[in-house]
């Protein structure tokens, strides 16, 4: 009788996990996704990869861990749900910088205001005089990719003088290195600057200063890299370890780049094509190639990141008033376009696009390029509705 009663259960059970498997959602696409390691990892490096994860986006700090007192957010991936772009309520604000002379608030807590504080402190509030610029988080995907593009490949997309007649005058933004930092061995100095690559203005020359900032300006927490109190600015002892510095970076470096989706359709090869027509890919450079690196997935790979990385006079439509490093006002790095068509996951399912969210669409992005975006946004007017519908199409396939 006893193994009558076993028999009946046992099938009860398979009979559920069966219609479990039926009836669960399906695993997200690959291509669906902003997350996941680069391919050709090794075992130790997916290790590593798990351990920049984790303090990435499991750890929030609080007072006892030292956060603050004055911050921004508590964690990492609060402002990168995802490892996509942030939302208006995940914004930066920074400020005291109107040209490339420098910041002239860094004494009254400039570049960034922490607008947050711990009980018992008060949050920054922007000094009087001081220009400002909202900015938001961008995706994270990629970047070790477009950490290891040779200098001298971004010096031959420049032409600062627009000496081909283009209109297209793009520029490095030439930045001071912190003494943490050593350039890498092909790079290229101009007065002891070198070319930044990172940030809305390209002020910033690699991972482990983006990483490094982040922590104490976002976050307030200090380093062996940066050791002073964003409060006080007086030196503290290290609230975060080199080891999770390191390990962060290497997540940062090692995040697969976007995968396109919908290649074979047809009005994604048409947008494509109007894409160039219209000469969006002379800033947005469809293809660039990588140089040499220890994580060997990142060395030597063509990749398709849509941008050039360099500085653009984008005219009085995007000029905010604020500038980092040696960038004019109006000058902002043209921005990856990969992945674009994801952003709307990690942003409540709408887009909030340019460096401060202001376009709720792609189409109004490209209508709010002035200065040397102007002769794209005019061809863009002169498209028809299908045509374009087939450009935006081919963008959100990114």
């Amino acid at each position: 009788m006893q193994s009558l009663k076993v028999i009946p259960i046992a099938l009860v059970a398979c009979f559920l996990l069966a219609a479990c498997e039926k009836t669960a959602p399906p695993a997200p696409n690959d291509a669906d996704l902003l997350d996941g390691p680069i391919e050709g990892l090794t075992t130790d490096q997916q290790k590593r990869f798990l351990n920049g994860d984790i303090a990435f986006n499991d750890e929030v700090f609080s007072a006892a861990t030292g956060l603050g007192p004055v911050f921004v957010a508590t964690s990492c991936g609060t402002c990168h749900a995802g490892d996509g772009k942030g939302h208006p309520f995940t914004s930066l604000t920074r400020f005291g910088q109107r040209d490339e002379t420098g910041n002239q608030f860094l004494h009254l807590g400039g570049p960034q205001l922490q607008h947050r504080a711990l009980p018992g402190f008060s949050p920054e509030q922007l000094p009087t005089g001081a220009t400002s610029s909202t900015l938001l988080p961008p995706a994270n995907t990629g970047l070790g990719l477009l950490e290891i593009i040779p200098d001298a490949a971004l010096l031959a997309l420049a032409d600062p003088d627009d000496a081909d007649g283009d209109g297209i005058s793009g520029r490095p933004n030439w930045v001071n290195l912190p003494n943490y930092l050593n350039p890498r061995p092909d790079a290229i100095s101009q007065d002891g600057k070198y070319i930044g690559r990172f940030g809305k203005k390209a002020a910033v020359y690699d991972l482990l200063q983006q990483t490094v900032n982040a922590y104490n300006q976002d976050i307030g927490i200090t380093s062996t890299f940066e050791p002073f109190d964003t409060y006080s600015g007086e030196p503290i002892d290290p609230e975060v370890s080199s080891q999770t510095i390191h390990d962060v970076v290497f997540y940062l470096r090692t995040l697969k780049a976007p995968i396109p989706r919908e290649v074979d359709r047809e009005a994604v090869s048409a947008g494509k094509m109007l894409f160039e027509q219209i000469g969006c890919a002379k800033c947005h450079v469809p293809v660039l190639t990588t140089g040499s690196s220890p994580i060997a997935p990142l060395a030597f790979r063509e990749f398709y990141p849509y941008s050039d990385l360099l500085l653009h006079d984008m005219g009085p439509e995007l000029d905010d008033g604020y500038t980092e490093g040696s960038a004019k006002t109006s000058e902002w790095r043209t921005p990856p376009l990969w992945g674009l068509g994801l952003s709307k996951n990690s942003q409540g399912g709408q887009y909030f696009l340019l460096h401060d969210g202001r376009a709720h669409s792609i189409e109004a992005a490209i209508l709010l390029h002035g200065g040397e975006g102007s002769q794209s946004r005019e061809a863009y007017g002169q498209l028809t509705p299908a045509e374009k519908n087939q450009l935006i199409t081919f963008l959100e396939s990114l």
